[in-house]
């Protein structure tokens, strides 16, 4: 019976699908998007996803539900001897999936991953935290490689506190920060320096404002975190928000309440981004946005007398680079809980999976929510949102979505494919503040005022937050003409680590709002 209510639940066990975004029809060949089926099973569900600069994206789940579909090879097994369903486990709850081989390959992860969280380093590593269970302490690290050797290696009793639906960001300075989880008032550090200790990482940090903001449903895990231009932390949870400084263990500033009281993170499950930096226009403002979610009954309502009350449909637009900031409002085209925001190379948000009634958690969501939604940021008010077809499967609780280097959309798996540019040559190494020379070709007549250069940081993914997704649009100098359809564009790196932290990023050329046909790997330092 466990097995069976893994399988109907484990999103990937669903097919494994792409869908192809698309921007709004005033794009030329604009279309409502189309779904790819890639893989009938990858074995596992895809509850946490995170892409690598080496175009290979590792997944993961859980590893005390049962066993997955997935065996590990060289009659590898897990031994739990406290494991709630299997005490020896020789099936895998990870994969390494190849973006253009279209082919996976099973990893080894030893402790529980559920509902943990993770970021990339600088050098491309991802670092993995927390989780359930045996999980809840450890770190684990999974490094890029060019044959098919690597895999995951953790470090039991290294996080100073238990971090379950804890959420990371990565900083300026090559830190992660590791904020919240269930019952955790509080937040701490990880760095690269002390990877290699057998000892726990000291340092353990009360945020007072975590311990304000949840009720007795605990909608406030999975806290929203965004890094600013200022090097300050946004944080919201619940329906509240700070701006925290994180260096000197003080609240800078609190802003308003979202409108309607009703909470925002996990079980509500709404989603939020940093809308795009532009380094064109001087100042650099910073707009936060959070869309979706379940009342504030919502959770109590599932659980205790199993009634779905039907889910948000608002968005909420804050400028925090105002001194006295307000939420703008916004009215979706469809209500959705559990639905992911992701950034898309021209700057739309795509928000695509959930469902319109009930929260997240097993078994309270209702009415998948199948149709994503494209939103323009800079368009008028009324024209901004843009219903997208739908998927032919639905995508509820541990579905996850990525933004792919092709500029498609991986949800449990997902893109678009236009007239679109294509970069011929970029450096490799892009350092903050310093010039350099993005060439690329254009099959059409090409207007300098629509070009745009813009990196993108690869987000973690799981319940329904990306997070450290970032994007910049980099101060364009000049566009210079070189042959028929090929020009050379002169580019400034980004301009502080605060507006870009060191790692790497997809480098996208933007012609008339339409996205290179591949990202390019830059690394930024």
């Amino acid at each position: 019976m466990i097995a069976a209510l893994f399988l109907i639940l484990a999103s990937s066990i669903l097919p494994f699908t792409l869908v192809f975004s698309q921007t709004l029809p005033t794009y030329p060949g604009a279309r409502d998007g189309e779904w790819e089926l890639l893989h009938a099973s990858v074995g596992i569900s895809a509850m946490h996803m995170q892409l690598l600069n080496n175009n290979k994206v590792v997944m993961f789940d859980r590893t005390d539900f049962g066993p997955s579909n997935l065996s590990l090879p060289d009659g590898r097994c897990r031994y739990d001897p406290s494991d709630n369903a299997l005490k020896v486990d020789c099936t895998a709850h990870s994969i390494l999936y190849d973006i253009g081989t279209n082919t996976f390959r099973a990893l080894t992860v030893q402790t529980d991953t559920w509902c943990s969280s993770g970021a990339v380093l600088p050098d491309g590593s991802l670092i993995q935290t927390g989780g359930y269970n045996d999980g809840d302490h450890v770190i684990r690290s999974f490094t890029p490689c060019t044959d098919e050797n690597c895999d995951w290696i953790e470090f039991p009793r290294h996080l100073t506190e238990r971090r379950w639906y804890a959420s990371n960001q990565i900083l300026p300075d090559g830190r992660i920060i590791i904020v919240g989880g269930r019952r955790q008032f509080n937040y701490e550090f990880y760095s690269q320096i002390q990877q290699d200790s057998t000892s726990s990482y000291p340092g353990t940090f009360r945020l007072n404002f975590l311990l304000q903001t949840v009720d007795p449903s605990e909608n406030n895990l999975y806290p929203f975190l965004h890094l600013l231009p200022d090097g300050n932390l946004f944080i919201f949870a619940n329906t509240q928000s700070i701006l925290f400084d994180y260096r000197h263990n003080r609240v800078v500033k609190e802003f308003p309440r979202i409108p309607g009281d009703d909470p925002r993170n996990y079980p509500s499950s709404g989603s939020s981004v940093l809308l795009p930096l532009n380094e064109n226009n001087g100042n650099v403002v910073a707009e936060i946005m959070v869309c979706g979610g379940a009342p504030r009954e919502g959770f109590l309502q599932a659980m205790q007398f199993g009634s779905f009350t039907h889910t948000l449909s608002t968005c909420g637009r804050l400028n925090v680079s105002d001194e006295n900031p307000n939420w703008v409002m916004e009215d979706m085209p469809i209500a959705r809980v559990m639905g992911d925001m992701l950034l898309l190379p021209n700057g739309d948000v795509i928000i695509i999976n959930g469902a319109g009634r009930g929260t997240a958690g097993w078994e309270n969501g209702r009415d998948p929510v199948r149709e994503p939604v494209i939103y323009r940021p800079s368009a008028a008010s009324d024209q901004r949102f843009y219903v997208m077809s739908a998927s032919p499967k639905p995508r509820l609780y541990h579905s996850s979505a990525i933004l792919l280097p092709d500029g498609r959309v991986l949800v449990g798996a997902a893109g678009y494919s236009l007239i679109r540019p294509v970069i011929t040559s970029v450096n490799e190494v892009v350092s903050h503040g310093e010039f350099f020379t993005v060439t690329f070709t254009v099959p059409e007549y090409l207007t300098v005022e629509a070009i745009s250069v813009r990196i993108i940081a690869p987000s973690f993914t799981t319940h329904a937050f990306s997070m450290n997704q970032r994007m910049v649009v980099l101060r364009l100098i000049a566009v210079s003409h070189l042959t028929k359809c090929t020009y050379s564009a002169t580019v400034v790196g980004p301009s502080t680590a605060e507006i870009a932290p060191p790692g790497y990023y997809m480098l996208f050329v933007v012609h008339a709002g339409i996205p290179s046909s591949a990202g390019m790997w830059v690394k930024v330092q």
